[in-house]
């Protein structure tokens, strides 16, 4: 009879749910579980802070519709609490495993011990100690059916060396096949809520669907671009659902972010809100007046029922799978006659004034406005290309102009406004797309916080591109700090050489001063056969989305 130990169980558990990918930083308790990884099939991506593997794993998970995996040490899961913070906000499907001293060691003062399973309660959907060898395939099984349930989100195991050691009688272990703990089928709802919520589009006027991150747990916006098409209503997507129907659609609006889309603003203006997966948190201003209409009609689609009418009520609230809701509001919205509508006009005409606005920003070259770095990267993208963005006002404008144009190719700071996720985003996003460029816009703030990850590019051969918006200085903050007080205060940076420390690393680097040798330095990274660095001296812009700021605290400063 076959004996196996806990990292056996561990790994086969994992390659039920197709795991292949493993996110990491090597460490004492984990030794034995990368030693027995190491000789099956899976590859371990091993990056230089636990914190990264986490966004690693965060992006390879949403981007791939797949399970993110992140594994450290004891003191390594410590640095990884910012990463499982930041994927509660992106809705990330992750498991995050970390070893730690023996079991029976633990509470007696064990090597390096700290209380893992509280310390990531409040951070994940669920925390646990694996504290016995035969119920690993459970724990793990329980893990995956938590994170992808509802909201999605990542979940915490901590599984003790000696547990991860110990040999156990493999007949003895009980495996589920996936589907047997994490079905599959679609998530419907009752045939009266399809019919009440097309009858209240089909009377709208001046309707608008805003598509949010749970409208992006999918690979594809077939179902969703069918359904505009046939009623003819406009679209406006964010965070996952970028791209889920392509920024070039006639029925589409960009961004949902008001203070940097002048179309997605007019939701004030809108009759019927369609919330696609999108919450009623505080970038929808809680869906209250004067951020949505007191006369509005409210339809909402969500996952999780917790979620619906949460800060103000709706008319039409329906819990299921957003793509299985839509294909059942497609099939009776066919049953009804649409009409053109001149809001459409109205949208169209907001976003030809917001491009007039920024044609005139362009314009300005010494130095080079933030907007000019971004047209010049627009003039060589592709529908294939992945964009990732990281930091204020520089990502700001670029989230403004660059268009999202396929499924799981956009990607942003979270809702918790994280920095440092953009450079292992972009790492996971070339292990996802190997054939693909992989773009970063970036702040100079956000890079220091995960340079190092350039090393993780050059020893794992993913070849990004770096933009990085070189303004010497923390940009939106010292934005909202002159609006505010009329002076920065700890908010200035040096126009470091960060290209610099990328060639040290074994990258391609180049400092770009002059707007004539960007496009031409973009073609040289392009080409270096490297993960490359362009660190372009930016002027020191304030962003709409800084304005806001400012303008939100000055009027509540007045009241």
């Amino acid at each position: 009879m076959a004996q196996v130990t806990g990292s056996h169980l561990i790994c086969r558990a994992l390659k039920l749910e197709g795991v292949k990918n493993i996110f990491g930083l090597a460490g004492d308790h984990i030794l034995p579980l990368l030693d027995v990884m190491s000789d099956q099939d899976f590859r371990i991506i091993d990056t230089r802070h636990e914190q990264a593997a986490v966004h690693m794993a965060d992006a390879w998970a949403r981007l791939t519709e797949q399970p993110g995996i992140c594994m450290y040490t004891t003191p390594g899961f410590a640095n990884a609490i910012p990463g499982l913070t930041n994927a509660l906000h992106t809705e990330a499907p992750i498991l995050s495993i970390a070893g730690s001293a023996d079991m029976h060691d633990l509470g007696r003062g064990a090597q390096q011990e700290i209380d893992q399973v509280h310390m990531a309660a409040p951070v994940t959907k669920g925390s646990f100690l694996v504290d016995n060898v035969k119920r690993i395939p459970e724990f793990i099984a329980r893990a995956m059916r938590l994170a992808f349930s509802g909201r999605r989100g990542p979940v915490h195991l901590t599984i003790p060396i000696d547990i991860q050691e110990q040999s156990v009688e493999e007949d003895e272990v009980v495996f589920i096949e996936r589907d047997g703990y994490r079905p599959n089928a679609p998530q419907l709802t009752d045939s009266e809520r399809v019919r009440k919520a097309i009858a209240l589009l089909n009377r709208a006027e001046r309707p608008l669907l805003i598509a949010g991150t749970a409208a992006g747990y999918t690979l594809s916006g077939e179902s969703l671009q069918r359904f505009i098409e046939t009623t003819k209503m406009p679209l406006v997507t964010e965070e996952q659902s970028r791209g889920i129907v392509g920024d070039d659609h006639p029925y589409v609006f960009g961004y949902f972010e008001r203070g940097l889309n002048r179309a997605a603003a007019k939701v004030r203006d809108a009759d019927v809100v369609v919330l696609l997966g999108r919450k009623q948190d505080f970038i929808i201003g809680f869906c209250r007046p004067p951020h949505i209409a007191a006369n509005a009609k409210i339809i909402q689609i969500d996952p999780s029922p917790l979620e619906i009418g949460r800060n103000r009520g709706v008319d039409v609230g329906i819990v299921g799978d957003v793509t299985s809701i839509v294909d059942q509001l497609n099939n009776e919205a066919a049953n009804h006659q649409w009409k053109e509508l001149t809001w459409i006009e109205e949208l169209r005409a907001a976003r030809a004034a917001q491009s007039e606005w920024a044609e005139k920003l362009i314009q300005r070259t010494a130095p080079m406005h933030a907007l000019y770095v971004h047209k010049t990267l627009k003039s060589i993208l592709t529908p294939d290309d992945c964009l990732i963005f990281d930091g204020g006002d520089f990502c700001h404008f670029g989230r403004s102009y660059l268009p999202a144009l396929k499924p799981k190719r956009w990607l942003n700071v979270s809702s918790l406004g994280m920095l440092g996720s953009s450079l292992p985003s972009a790492l996971a996003a070339k292990v996802a797309y190997p054939d693909s460029r992989v773009f970063v816009l970036s702040g100079d703030g956000a890079f220091g916080f995960n340079a190092m990850e350039f090393d993780t590019a050059v020893r794992h051969k993913l070849n990004i591109i770096e933009i990085l918006g070189n303004d010497s200085a923390w940009g939106i903050d010292r934005q909202i700090q002159l609006g505010l007080y009329g002076r920065p205060v700890a908010t200035d940076l040096l126009q470091t050489r960060y290209d610099e420390v990328v060639k040290g690393l074994g990258g391609y680097g180049e400092f770009v001063e002059r707007a004539a040798d960007l496009a031409p330095a973009l073609q040289r990274a392009m080409a270096s056969g490297k993960p490359a660095l362009l660190n372009v001296a930016v002027e020191r812009a304030i962003s709409p989305r800084a304005e806001a700021a400012i303008g939100r605290r000055k009027a509540a400063a007045q009241k």
